[in-house]
């Protein structure tokens, strides 16, 4: 039967007889022999009768079967001979119809089953869908056809091809996140695919101040500020928007961690404010700790020079009442005053209050009279331990050098001294004590290395973390790597000259001629 979706499309025609058997053939042409021996026999009885005494002519048979003309064997009807052979004859014809019909079924099957492939075929390309299945135009038998991300047989199914293989729809993947890719549109990074979102936030940076993706430029460019040391990505609006940078190691502030508000316009990040100096009592046992790094280098400092921590209103306010000196701008941190002056200190460690801001701060003040060529020492309060010990190296190497008849030195020889001195102390608490890199001062920080750890281990119990110790390099590579005329060229120039000659000869050469030995 034909499918009854097909309107055009019948069983082919077949010809020829089906349903005769051997017995239906053969009385059939027993039939039709029967009807000639009758037709014989009348023509003898007639010509008998008639006259014609046994003349034979040619007769004229209408059969029910068909038309046709024959001629009467001659022959006697009581010939058994004649009988026999015809018999033989008529068996012989008979098998050879047989035969022929046999030959003809066999085609008819064949043509049967040919003709209903021909149908199903034409019947599913009539059946197709309107809509282009996702595959690519070339064709491929099914045995080649490969799913790149499991490598197994595809089969039938829907599938996926692009970048010159196939995939099954749940093998074609994100290399980042592990997921299909369902959309219309991905990334490719090489040989592997990415959703878009999952490429972007690979390969896009972010800002760390506000954590969104930073935005192009005019250019469609990514454009971007990056700390030299800390590697800290952000925006370019950040650096005019009011974020507040860290005073001590410079990162601006993230929306995901608020600073600390000090209350003279400084803000400090959690992590140097944990190791924070907050008031002149906390500090004493560090400084106490640099004056005797100093005398482990045969650098005694035979004055007692005062120490105070002070807000940064009062420092600059003493920077004012100061006749000489070289100061580090824009910020000044510390200050080795020669001249008398009134200083408001700070006496009492201030506590953390509202939206984190330091309240109940405790100040005094406090006429320094000079008694000496260096009246006091002045650092910054809320700094951390590194930072502020960095300091007052560098101030009491001021002192020491005015202590000790060091007269008009310009500012290049003077402040690349004293970074040196602040250099070295640094890479004493941060890299291991009684270490130095150079030539210089091996001997010198190895005989002070046992007082120089003396505040390390009595005030920092278990050692320093990692990030004091990351803060350290900061401020080392702060030192090494300043722009200034005085403090990064002159450091540079003397911590040469110390690296070649030692530190015992460059002060002398210094005392001498005013300038570093070449």
């Amino acid at each position: 039967m034909a499918p009854s979706g097909l309107n055009n499309l019948s069983q082919p025609c077949i010809s020829g007889d089906f349903s005769s058997s051997y017995a239906e053939k053969k009385s059939g042409w027993m039939k039709w022999l029967s009807k000639i021996f009758r037709s014989g026999a009348n023509r003898g009885g007639g010509g008998g009768g008639g006259g014609g005494g046994g003349s034979r002519h040619p007769q004229q048979l209408l059969g029910d079967q068909e038309n046709m003309v024959w001629r009467a064997p001659a022959r006697s009807s009581d010939d058994p001979s004649r009988a026999q052979k015809e018999k033989e004859e008529l068996d012989h014809a008979i098998a050879l119809s047989l035969a022929e019909d046999l030959k003809k079924r066999n085609r008819s099957r064949w043509r049967t089953d040919n003709d209903e492939a021909i149908a199903r075929e034409l019947q599913d390309k009539m059946n197709l869908s309107p809509y282009p299945s996702f595959a690519p135009p070339q064709f491929h038998p099914i045995d080649y056809r490969y799913c790149g991300g499991c490598n197994r047989a595809i089969g039938y199914g829907n599938y996926l091809g692009c970048m010159g293989t196939y995939f099954h729809p749940g093998c074609f993947c994100c290399r980042s996140c592990g997921y299909p890719i369902t959309e219309h549109e991905f990334s490719l990074s090489g040989k592997d695919p990415y959703h878009k979102s999952c490429f972007k936030e690979m390969t896009h940076p972010k800002c760390e101040v506000c954590h969104q993706f930073i935005p192009t430029n005019r250019a469609g460019l990514i454009e971007y500020r990056c700390h030299p040391f800390w590697s800290q990505k952000y925006c370019p609006s950040h650096e005019h928007d009011s974020t507040a940078r860290c005073c001590s190691c410079e990162r601006l502030e993230s929306w995901n961690a608020r600073y600390v508000s000090l209350g003279d316009g400084r803000s400090l990040c959690l992590e140097c404010m944990e190791s924070a100096i907050m008031d002149t009592g906390d500090c004493q046992p560090l400084y106490h700790s640099i004056r005797d790094y100093y005398e482990g280098m045969n650098m005694r400092i035979d004055q007692q020079i005062p120490m105070l921590l002070v807000e940064r209103q009062a420092l600059n306010e003493a920077i004012v009442g100061e006749k000489h000196g070289f100061h580090h701008m824009p910020e000044t941190r510390g200050l080795c005053l020669s001249e008398e002056q009134t200083v408001t200190s700070i006496l009492g460690r201030p506590r953390m209050g509202g939206h984190r801001r330091l309240v109940g701060m405790k100040t005094q003040l406090q006429k320094l009279t000079r008694k000496c060529e260096v009246t006091a020492i002045l650092v910054l309060y809320g700094l951390p331990r590194l930072l502020t010990g960095a300091i007052l190296a560098h101030e009491l190497m001021h002192g020491w050098l005015r202590l000790k008849g060091y007269r008009n030195l310009n500012p290049e020889v003077e402040e690349g001294i004293c970074q040196v001195l602040s250099y070295m102390w640094l890479e004493s608490e941060v890299v291991m004590p009684g270490y130095r890199s150079g030539p210089s001062t091996s001997a010198a920080s190895s005989s002070s290395s046992s007082s120089s750890s003396h505040y390390s281990s009595s005030s920092k119990k278990g050692g320093k973390s990692s990030a004091e110790n990351k803060l350290g390099e900061f401020f080392m590579h702060q030192i090494a790597n300043d722009a200034s005329a005085a403090y990064g060229e002159g450091f540079r120039a003397a911590n040469a000259a110390v690296n070649k000659y030692g530190l015992r000869r460059t002060l002398d050469h210094i005392f001498m001629t005013g300038s570093f030995p070449v």
